[in-house]
């Protein structure tokens, strides 16, 4: 019997071989990759942008301003952000020779100018990921900080760091620094798409600490039903 093409394990398989041989610029394929991923976990995609900032709660292009030391500022624009949710910042990678060996030839061909693998597409994944901390920073105040930050590559891996206390503390990785990077073979996952889902739709479920006080609420509440003293049957 062939596969079900409708199967959910078919639309993973098919996402992921469309765009692991992607290879343009981030941003020629960032709002498509978002879009279809957005489809993958079943969360809504981004909203049309608004004239008003305070209506633009889940857009792509969120424009926020810097503001510099000297006084000055200057405007600049998330990849995606959700108020409340995350700042996700795009980069594209390149698996190819000629984006090292031949720069100027990947420029013009749009290719990812950071090869995979070595300590330049490392760089700039950091730098993807200290830029979104700073748009986190210029934020309005009235919205706080997000409780995560998301950096994809697009077409090969998406990084979760996460700051739960939105105090504006280092965001770090999530949830350790091991399994913080998720390759788009890790969307065959099940409890990875989990939790890329919770990210867009209700990351402080994610949070370790509230967890951790669930877990220690539910033992006091059995602890203290063992506890309870039982009335003697009738006659004793």
């Amino acid at each position: 019997m062939s596969e079900n093409t409708n199967s959910p394990s078919a639309a993973i398989d098919a996402f992921i071989a469309t765009w692991q041989a992607s290879g343009g610029a981030e941003r020629a394929n960032c709002q498509t990759f978002i879009h279809e991923l957005c489809d993958l976990l079943d969360v809504p995609r981004p909203e049309p942008t608004k004239p008003d900032n305070r209506d633009n709660a889940y857009v792509f292009e969120r424009s926020v301003t810097w503001q510099h030391g000297d006084g000055g500022s200057s405007a600049n624009f998330i990849d995606l952000y959700k108020r409340g949710c995350f700042i996700l910042e795009a980069k594209q990678g390149s698996d190819k020779t000629v984006a090292t060996e031949f720069p100027e030839l990947a420029r013009k061909l749009k290719t990812g100018t950071a090869r995979r693998g070595t300590s330049g597409w490392d760089r700039a994944m950091q730098a993807a990921k200290n830029q979104a901390e700073r748009y986190a920073k210029a934020l309005p105040i009235e919205e706080g900080w997000p409780p995560f930050l998301v950096v994809v590559d697009v077409g090969h891996s998406i990084e979760l760091f996460s700051e739960f206390s939105r105090s504006g503390k280092t965001y770090l990785p999530f949830p350790d620094p091991r399994s913080h990077r998720i390759s788009l073979t890790d969307l065959k996952r099940p409890e990875v798409r989990e939790r890329l889902r919770l990210v867009w739709t209700d990351p402080d479920l994610l949070d370790p600490a509230r967890r951790s006080a669930k877990v220690t609420r539910e033992v006091a509440d059995q602890l203290a039903r063992i506890a309870k003293p039982r009335p003697f049957p009738p006659g004793n």
